[in-house]
């Protein structure tokens, strides 16, 4: 039996030596065999040198080098599908998924025979509150609007047998949201709950702004609530605006009441027609957008070196 690291990489020279030793001291006390591949998603510092040294040192490591920065999701993908092992471990290089694990969800996965082992995040060290309430925030909404029944904080770290693993390649859908296709094929697959660390060092290679637009793509690639939600909101305008113009009716013709002429109808059409049809407008481009992406076929990512494979 072979289980394969797959370890995405992006800026990481301050940790990636003390990663890749922690995890081949883990690796030596294991009863199977193992190989570590790197994915160093394009980037900009001393990371693919220090993966050249580690990899020229152990016949065990293999490495690809991507031509420019695609993203920590394409850089899964191009494990999974480069990877020769009977199932695959998927773990960060920032050492927030301890590999102390690894020996515990091997021998989960072969005691319950199960195609796959989610790891569900207990607790989170080292995170600002800020983060900690958005991703659960994030998690909960995401699985409450999915078409398919996503497990909450859980993020990549998980194993997959061969089985999913060859499932997952034949999808050939761009901008991949992976935690989520891995519940949308099925089979069977259990948690286990850990506590997850804080990074070793460096900064996260996901600031609030990526993390916005990963949440976009998570829940565009698993639900079309939005695009209801614009209809809704539609019909909701019309009676809103229906009770407006009642309200203008009475206005005009009641003594009561003092209005200026015209000030009804402008706010009328300024701030609720308009402001739900650019609503409806970005959702229907966010749709759109991404419909524009899977035509165009482009790569998820390009694979410019490898190393050992």
């Amino acid at each position: 039996m072979t289980i394969s690291l797959i370890i995405p990489c992006y800026n990481e020279e301050e940790v990636i030596k003390n990663s890749h030793e922690r995890i081949s001291s883990v690796l030596k006390s294991c009863d199977f065999e193992s190989e570590i591949l790197y994915i160093n998603d394009g980037s900009k510092d001393s990371t693919l040198g220090i993966l050249e040294s580690i990899a020229a040192e152990d016949p065990g490591v293999r490495v690809l080098s991507f031509s420019r920065n695609f993203g920590h999701q394409p850089a899964v993908a191009a494990g999974l599908e480069k990877c020769a092992g009977d199932a695959a471990i998927i773990m960060d290089a920032d050492m927030q998924d301890p590999p102390e694990l690894i020996p515990q969800i091997v021998e989960k996965w072969k005691n319950e025979n199960v195609n796959s082992v989610y790891m569900v995040r207990a607790a989170r060290s080292g995170e600002s509150l800020f983060k900690k309430a958005t991703a659960a925030l994030f998690y909960r909404l995401i699985n409450w609007i999915s078409e398919v029944d996503l497990p909450v904080d859980t993020g990549d770290f998980r194993l997959i047998d061969r089985l999913m693993i060859d499932e997952f390649n034949k999808l050939e859908e761009r901008k991949t949201y992976i935690r989520g296709l891995m519940t949308w094929v099925g089979f069977d697959q259990v948690p286990m709950y850990y506590e997850r660390d804080p990074r070793l060092a460096g900064e996260t290679k996901y600031p609030l702004s990526k993390m916005i637009r990963f949440a976009m793509n998570g829940i565009m690639s698993f639900t079309k609530k939005p695009l209801q939600l614009a209809t809704h909101l539609g019909l909701l305008n019309i009676l809103v605006g229906l009770g407006l113009v009642l309200y203008v009716f009475i206005s005009r013709y009641s003594s009561r009441i003092e209005t200026v002429p015209g000030w009804a109808s402008i706010m009328i059409v300024i701030i609720f027609f308009g402001g739900v049809q650019l609503l409806c407008l970005g959702l229907l481009g966010e749709y759109l957008g991404r419909v524009f992406d899977e035509a165009k076929k482009r790569p998820d990512y390009i694979i410019q070196r490898t190393i050992n494979l």
